[in-house]
């Protein structure tokens, strides 16, 4: 029940919206509002827009999506103006495209840039949520909704002395604005997760030496990026609606569709031949395009994984350092794969060192480098691609409090639990558009940003059509949703992986020793909008709304309909 509103005094919130974070999902959120006239307000941390493409300016940061996969399809005159001038666009280009969209739909006078929030509390009294920021201020908003990102709470190696190196250092994450000049430079990068692949290739010819400190290799396959010219965008633009369809039903949300021929059904040789033609093409089609069993099935996956491995010996002269990169605690495809260029022929230069920290241990940072059980090693430059505390992390990061002020980092301290991703129980009026167990999770990002804003758009109007002010997934409908989210895990391999699809990350407290935290949704988006979908079409069931100063009205919290729907498409 919630606290009666003080006789007489009503208090109205300075925003009906408040969005957290001016990411991509940040951006489209604020547009469909806007759109509407809402009275809303985007909050973000950093200097100015773009969330993981303002933060990260590492070398070799780029998309692993195809550029006209990952832009917004809102609109056909953005569509029709802009021109990727790549198949997996860089950093530069894609901050650029973000500032084109906000100032082209003048969503910019809308955003607070440097304004950090601490707290968000819920307010029982007057069903609205009150934000305390770095600077001082205090907002208030009826609604709350997190556009935080899946990886932007990057976390540092526990490691001894990190604080006495003279020379730079930093997370990929902070890598400097600025320029910084690598030529001449020693340079030790530590992590070969996506970030560190994409580092190692780009700069291993631009540096006088670069040493790389392993602890587990990753399966990396092929970027195969290229220009896209003229005549190949006109012809992207030509057939925009086609390629957004395909993603539409595809499971990832990509162009990349599964090969719908069972492992078993074809020889040898039709399997290989079908890996040969994948690892030559662009993007996850290596990983995307593949027979679905490898996701599922140990001999599958382990002769895939067999191709994969002779094909990065076949990239790296030595035989011994190629056998340190090829993983042997899990199979291919079943953690997110990095996609790389040029970075196993990093490791044939004369330059570059692979230390394996497996065998010899780093055991302290000292003011001139790095210290192993081993020897050690000068450097002028410290790179840590070390990850990040993966989707929850940023949660984690602001103090969020629901009714009764319990607090969302301790609600899920063992793990996430949600409704679709996007309610947490005894957090009224707080949509979390990309958060854990959400169809964007595992998807292509944008493609399933679109379809979380579009369907809370969808809840919005039913909430302001009937007058209500609070709204809350009911514990029924977070339970059954959580519990089906886990049991999709039950026939995936990932789930034996240490990944940031399964929560495992040793730099995070209490997360390195390997339990499963279900933080995606393994279903695919196909059956994830069909879910959703069908319940915004009952009245957003498993949902609770009512007016300020009323008692909690009761509501059927039976799922079984919206998931038999989504199971059907599968």
């Amino acid at each position: 029940m919630v606290k009666q509103a003080t006789a007489g005094v009503i208090e109205s919130p300075q925003y009906e919206v408040i969005i957290i974070g001016a990411g991509v999902a940040g951006i489209y959120q604020l547009y469909r509002l806007r759109e509407r006239g809402v009275n809303a307000t985007v909050v973000e941390a950093a200097a100015d827009l773009g969330g993981t493409w303002f933060n990260n300016r590492y070398p070799g940061c780029r998309f692993d999506s195809e550029s006209y996969t990952y832009g917004f399809s809102f609109s056909k005159e953005l569509l029709n103006e802009w021109h990727w001038k790549e198949r997996f666009s860089g950093q530069p280009e894609n901050l650029r495209y973000l500032n084109h969209v906000a100032t082209k739909f003048d969503l910019r006078r809308h955003m607070q840039f440097n304004a950090k929030v601490e707290s968000a509390t819920f307010d029982e009294t007057y069903d609205l949520w009150r934000l305390h920021l770095a600077d001082g201020r205090d907002l208030t908003g009826r609604f709350l909704i997190t556009g935080l990102g899946l990886l932007s709470a990057p976390t540092l190696p526990r490691i001894a002395g990190m604080e006495s190196f003279k020379g730079p250092s930093f997370h990929t994450y902070y890598w400097p604005h600025e320029p910084l000049d690598l030529k001449g430079k020693k340079v030790a990068v530590i992590g070969t997760g996506a970030t560190g692949v994409q580092v190692i290739g780009e700069i291993a010819d631009k540096v006088a030496e670069l040493t790389v400190f392993q602890r587990r290799p990753n399966w990396c396959a092929p970027l195969n990026n290229g220009p896209i010219l003229d005549e190949e965008m006109a012809a992207i633009r030509a057939r925009y609606d086609e390629i957004f369809e395909t993603c539409l039903r595809t499971p990832g949300g990509f162009e990349h569709e599964p090969d719908r021929r069972g492992f078993y059904e074809v020889s040898a040789e039709e399997r290989k031949a079908l890996w040969d033609r994948l690892y030559a093409e662009p993007g996850f089609g290596i990983w995307l395009c593949n027979f679905r069993e490898i996701f599922t099935d140990e001999v599958a996956n382990a002769e895939f994984s067999e191709y994969i491995a002779g094909r990065i010996r076949a990239r790296v002269n030595d035989p011994v350092l190629a056998e340190k990169l090829i993983p042997k605690d899990h199979g291919f495809g079943i953690q997110r794969v990095p996609l790389e260029t040029r970075y196993y022929e990093a490791y044939n230069r004369d330059n570059v060192h692979l230390v394996d920290i497996q065998e010899t241990p780093i055991e302290r940072i000292t003011p001139t480098g790095i210290r192993t059980s081993q020897r050690d090693f000068e450097f002028d430059i410290i790179v840590y691609a070390t990850g990040f505390d993966a989707i929850t992390g940023s949660f984690d990061r602001i103090d969020f409090r629901g009714v009764g002020g319990q607090r969302l980092r301790d609600k899920w301290a063992d793990g996430p639990s949600t409704f679709l991703g996007m309610q947490v129980n005894g957090f009224p009026n707080f949509i979390t558009v990309a958060g854990p167990q959400s169809g964007s999770a595992s998807t292509n990002f944008p493609r399933g940003i679109e379809v979380g804003v579009d369907w809370v758009m969808s809840l919005f109007d039913y909430t302001w059509k009937h007058g209500y002010t609070r709204m809350e997934a009911t514990p029924e409908a977070e339970t059954r949703w959580t519990n089906h989210v886990a049991k999709m895990y039950s026939t995936m391999l990932m789930r034996k992986a240490k990944g940031w699809f399964t929560g495992y990350n040793s730099n995070v407290a209490g997360h390195e020793h390997g339990k499963v935290r279900y933080f995606v949704y393994n279903g695919g988006a196909p059956k994830f909008r069909a879910t959703i979908t069908q319940v915004a079409a009952e009245n957003f069931k498993g949902i609770e709304f009512r007016k300020l100063g009323e008692t909690a009205p009761s509501q059927e919290t039976d799922l079984e309909p919206a998931l038999g729907l989504a199971r059907q498409q599968a």
